[in-house]
């Protein structure tokens, strides 16, 4: 019963031990900071729609950190200082990645050695360009052109384009108060598209709104949107 006991007490001392020395560990204090951009023009994107991952060799079996990209492009993370690559899934935002210049890839090598601030260069199918939007009394129209980069072989169409309103800036359909959506049959000049709306009465009363024009792209799950535009009433 004693040996038993005494067992049971180093194990437990042994834990306590593992556990203080993990918990010394630094924590991370580098920040890796940048936008997704084309030409130095930001993505805008969906919140909470698109990430990308951060793979640090030399550690054996390692997993992925997702990095999440903000509305606006950008991103933002605390790393540890190390070597990583930077891998944007296939299936993650309205764009395609870029072959990097030393991989030949589309993996782009990153050293974090202190704060780091680097924009990740992108090709969007398409872009948001003019965005205006206007309001008479409670009806807003949104004007804006479709550009399309992409007219190779790996070109897409326009699925449908979307005006989006919101309570809050976090502007996309799932929080959307009003919309209007436009299927491509129903465009005539992506040059010169408009949508309107009727903005409805917000509870409890607020004295603005957000807005956001949108384009979804055929086979592509996230859409490519405008910034948000706040939209006093």
């Amino acid at each position: 019963m004693k040996t038993s006991s005494y067992y049971t007490l180093f194990v437990a001392l042994g834990l306590l031990f593992a556990s203080c020395k993990k918990d010394n560990y630094k924590a991370p204090s580098s920040t890796f900071s940048g936008r997704l951009v084309y030409q130095g023009e930001p993505i805008n994107v969906g919140f909470n729609d698109v990430y990308f991952e951060l793979w640090e060799p030399g550690w054996g079996k390692s997993s992925a950190i997702p990095m999440s990209v903000s509305q606006d492009g950008a991103f933002s993370a605390l790393l540890f200082n190390g070597h990583y690559k930077v891998i944007i899934p296939a299936s993650q935002g309205p764009f395609r990645s870029l072959s990097d210049k030393t991989t030949n890839t589309d993996t782009m090598l990153l050293t974090v050695s202190g704060n780091i601030k680097q924009d990740i260069e992108v090709m969007p199918y398409y872009m948001i360009r003019s965005p205006k939007f206007t309001t008479t009394g409670k009806e807003l129209t949104a004007t804006f052109r479709a550009e399309k980069i992409i007219k190779d072989v790996n070109a897409r169409d326009i699925e449908k384009v979307a005006l989006y309103v919101c309570k809050t800036q976090f502007v996309n359909p799932a929080n959307s108060i009003k919309s209007k959506e436009v299927s491509a049959a129903d465009i005539a000049d992506p040059a010169n598209i408009s949508l309107q709306l009727t903005i409805p009465d917000v509870v409890p009363l607020q004295k603005t709104v957000f807005a956001r024009v949108a384009i979804k792209i055929a086979g592509v799950e996230d859409m490519l949107y405008s910034p948000v535009q706040e939209i006093n009433l």
